[in-house]
């Protein structure tokens, strides 16, 4: 997703919204992680094969759907849901009923869906669904298809689902859609029918509100026919050359181990291709009608996505399929399997800028894939820390924290009187603005801070580790913590549930400077070390460092290390070695206190 502004708030921040075969394979999703015991962890998988019919003209298509899903599960499961997300996109639907409610909907969907007429609103029409050859009772409910079983899956079992299903593509509203703002035909995302992820929780057969996806790994193999004259791009590998029969052709795609499935298609796109030494090549698809700037900056474009796609290999971990695409489409920017949609007419720097940031969530959503719709922090959040990183290196920014723009945006929400938890639904946040900064900035934040609180080359080791040990394992927050805890050996499980699962701030003072003493005060409820620097009298300055007691431990420093301070105590003094001039807590500003008024005296 691009820039966009908490008009509610008055919170600026950079939202976001991305991963064809694999050239290093990625782990199967049923390894387990060195953290995670064979007696312990399971996931499903789910196999799809598909033959789909598209007709450019009415923008509508058929459907066959072969789906293998084996039940890794100890639970003997009696029914299984799919999405149907495109009808999301109709009258009276809960996308388009809480956008009309909510205070400060998103502007690209507005009322917009309330007008589609029926030739313009999305659908999918499932008209026959068996389950190893015996049909099946089904219901459309909303987003969701409800099906009861012939017969219980049970543990370790493989059925086979038969669908056929026809389809209607909607007017460009949100992520999917036809005939873009910019012209581009089909932005075919959240397309099929899609089988609901079951995990240790259960089923999660969300409704198609606003938010994002959670899904389930396999192999995908997907028979494309359409229009000859229609350039595609998006998830997987082209199977040998097209199949031309009269005025469409088929083209055959395999993806390989992800979660999900997306393509692009339009008559008048440019593809480049540009390689990745010792990785990916990378595809860029583009209207040839933009104006002569865009259309130089897209070139441009292509040799920065080398580098990011070479830094975030280098500072997360190895991007394991053999391509990615970039591809001009959607409503803004956003991430699939191998590729991404974003809007083409920008600035060098927003084009360069959204591409990284959804580039980003290849590793933290589309490699790690945590719950979105629960978690939605943990993806959003550490994708905009990485891509910030990655921006300041490319872009040669040399900012000291390329994070301060999500520590403002942050602040702004803690003092809003808006904040919810982050452990919120990503559905059920009040407002739209409060989910951005919440998801985005505070989650930025916390990766960001976590830097502050073991040290930054522990964070820098974290993430590494995280991706290492989570990669296709639906991680939960506390694998975050965790790693970070066996790279740091500190206890961080205070971090995790004051910044995550409570609306709690950070607010330290300096109290009073007497002498060479100097009294300290914890005003907000969420406990931290600090950083201090002391300037005496003569000039000289001393950098203090304050362990928090609960963490068991101190960072790497070179700070002189005073005694913990216990969090129930709201007071703490220390003494200087001599007359002390003034102090100031978090010289660096690393630490999201929401008053820095008080930090100096």
């Amino acid at each position: 997703m691009k820039k966009f502004f908490l008009v509610a708030l008055g919170i600026t921040l950079v939202s976001c919204g991305s991963t064809n075969s694999v050239s290093t394979a990625p782990q199967t999703p049923n390894t387990p992680s060195t953290s995670i015991t064979k007696s312990t962890y399971w996931q499903q998988h789910v196999d799809y094969k598909m033959d789909i019919d598209m007709d450019v003209n009415n923008f509508q298509y058929q459907g066959k759907q072969n789906l293998v899903y084996t039940n890794n599960s100890p639970d003997v499961l009696t029914r299984v849901y799919y999405h149907l997300f495109f009808n999301a996109f109709q009258p009276g639907s809960e996308m388009d009923v809480r956008s009309r409610t909510i205070p400060d909907p998103d502007s690209r969907v507005g009322d917009r869906i309330s007008k589609l007429s029926p030739d313009e609103i999305g659908y999918i029409k499932v008209s026959s669904l068996k389950q190893n050859g015996t049909a099946l009772n089904y219901e459309t409910v909303g987003t969701v298809l409800e099906v009861d079983l012939a017969k219980p899956i049970q543990p370790g079992e493989k059925v086979t689902f038969d669908m056929v299903f026809n389809a209607q593509v909607p007017a460009q509203i949100r992520r999917s859609g036809r005939n873009n703002k910019e012209g581009v035909a089909l932005s075919m995302t959240q397309w099929y029918p899609k089988l609901a992820e079951y995990d240790f929780e259960g089923w999660h057969a969300d409704p198609y509100i606003g938010r994002e996806f959670h899904g389930v790994w396999g192999d995908f193999n997907v028979n494309l026919t359409i229009d000859k004259n229609y350039v595609v791009g998006g998830t997987g590998y082209l199977q040998g050359n097209p199949e031309v029969n009269g005025n469409k052709k088929t083209l055959r795609f395999k993806a390989p181990n992800v979660h999900d499935f997306t393509w692009a298609a339009d008559p008048d796109y440019i593809h480049d291709t540009m390689q990745v030494p010792n990785g990916p090549m990378l595809n860029f698809y583009y209207k040839k009608d933009l104006p002569a700037e865009n259309l130089q900056f897209w070139k441009d474009l292509q040799p920065k996505t080398v580098e990011m796609m070479q830094y975030f290999s280098e500072n997360i971990g190895k991007y394991p399929y053999e391509q990615y695409s970039v591809i001009q489409g959607g409503d803004g920017g956003m991430e699939y399997a191998m590729c991404t949609l974003i809007t083409g007419k920008r600035s060098f720097g927003s084009l360069v800028g959204v591409t990284a940031h959804e580039m980003a969530h290849t590793w933290f959503q589309f490699l790690l894939a945590s719950n979105e719709s629960k978690h939605e922090w943990m993806d959003e959040g550490f994708t905009s820390y990485i891509s910030d990183q990655a921006m300041n290196t490319i872009m040669k920014s040399n900012k000291e924290n390329p994070s301060s723009r999500a520590y403002r945006s942050y602040i702004g929400l803690a003092l809003s009187g808006k904040e919810q938890p982050q452990s919120t639904h990503a559905d059920r946040y009040n407002y739209n603005g409060a989910y951005g900064a919440s998801a985005y900035s505070k989650g930025e934040v916390f990766m960001a801070q976590l830097g502050y609180v073991i040290g930054e080359e522990n964070l820098k080791k974290t993430i590494k580790k995280y991706f290492n040990d989570f990669a296709f394992k639906h991680p939960r927050p506390i694998d975050i913590i965790r790693s970070a805890e066996k790279v740091s050996g500190l206890e961080l499980d205070w971090y995790l549930t004051d910044w995550t699962q409570t609306t709690n701030t950070i607010d330290y003072a300096v109290k009073t400077i007497a002498g060479n003493k100097v009294t300290l005060e914890r005003i907000g409820l969420m406990p931290m070390p600090l950083d201090v620097t002391v300037t005496y009298v003569d000039g000289t300055t001393e950098e203090i460092y304050i362990p928090l007691q609960m963490m068991r431990g101190e960072k790497p420093t070179t700070a002189t290390i005073k005694a913990d301070w216990a969090w129930a105590y709201p007071t703490y003094t220390f003494e200087g070695s001599k007359a002390i001039s003034s102090v100031q807590i978090d010289p660096k500003e690393m630490m999201a206190d929401i008053n820095k008024e008080n930090n100096k005296k």
